[in-house]
């Protein structure tokens, strides 16, 4: 069964063309606080953000296929020219990867070489949701990626990412792989964005 998707094209980077599947979440009241003080929210999500939240948030391995599918339906119509896919690496620790899961069947699904080990975090970054400024966001995320192989030079790659947020991070990782790894042209493909 194909997930309802709803592509929105991003705009305003350094990559060549990218998309969104759908919005994370379609709307959210606040619901009071917990115990702990903390603002609690009832969130409406997307079927591909309810699928990812699921994936993230609630170890639901099923989910896996789902987004790998309708990523892999909606590329085949998009038709971009890559020749290999880049996950953008975890900035948290899991037992499961999300993004590393749904980029390695979806890489199968596509018959397009999946390069997991490409592209590393080297530095620890803050949230770039608490940056306003993007002189402080760029400051933060300088030499926190590297590219690790020379299999990019002259090659067009698709990043693939779970959310789209600012840009400020995906764009930063987009020159990291033109810069330092002679990528000609960036693709992006993210699950859900803000």
């Amino acid at each position: 069964m194909s997930v309802e998707i709803s592509p929105r094209q991003l705009n305003g980077g350094p990559w060549t063309q990218g998309y969104a599947l759908h919005v994370h979440v379609l709307s959210s009241s606040f619901a009071g606080y917990n115990a702990y003080g903390h603002a609690q929210f009832d969130s409406v999500r997307s079927p591909v953000g309810e699928l990812l939240y699921q994936l993230k948030y609630r170890n639901d391995q099923a989910s896996i296929e789902q987004l790998a599918e309708a990523a892999a339906d909606f590329l085949k119509k998009w038709n971009p020219p890559v020749e290999s896919i880049i996950p953008v690496p975890p900035s948290q620790s899991r037992r499961l990867q999300p993004v590393m899961a749904v980029a390695t069947v979806l890489a199968e699904q596509m018959g397009i070489p999946l390069l997991e080990g490409c592209l590393s975090k080297v530095k620890a970054t803050p949230q770039m949701k608490d940056f306003l400024e993007y002189d402080k966001r760029s400051e933060a995320l300088k030499d926190a990626f590297c590219v690790t192989s020379n299999e990019i030079a002259g090659k067009k790659v698709l990043l693939f990412d779970d959310l789209f947020g600012s840009g400020a991070t995906t764009g930063h990782i987009v020159n990291v792989l033109k810069d330092q790894g002679g990528a000609t042209d960036v693709y992006l493909l993210t699950l859900t964005r803000k």
